[in-house]
């Protein structure tokens, strides 16, 4: 499984207008990230637009990591999938 990190011009950036979820997807990273608004998807799309994201792609995901939490999107439909917070003490 290679990582590669992504330039600041990549293709998840190219095709943010497309970023979506699911209704049952927007309720589990609510969950997830504790988020007080209704607006997950914009609130998704703003972090990954960040100059602070780190965007990777692992297979058929993408991957965005910023302020303690990552953000998976897929790849081929650009449905965020899901969001958590990082396990990784150094975000």
């Amino acid at each position: 499984m290679s990582e590669v990190k992504i330039q600041q011009n990549n293709e998840l950036l190219t095709h943010i207008d497309e970023v979506h979820t699911t209704e049952m997807g927007i309720t589990r990273i609510k969950r997830n990230l504790a988020l007080d608004t209704d607006e997950v998807v914009e609130w998704c799309k703003e972090k990954i637009r960040s100059d602070e994201a780190v965007i990777t792609r692992n297979g058929k995901n993408w991957y965005v990591s910023i302020e303690g939490c990552i953000i998976t999107v897929n790849a081929y439909s650009y449905t965020i999938i899901t969001a958590h917070k990082s396990k990784d003490k150094k975000e």
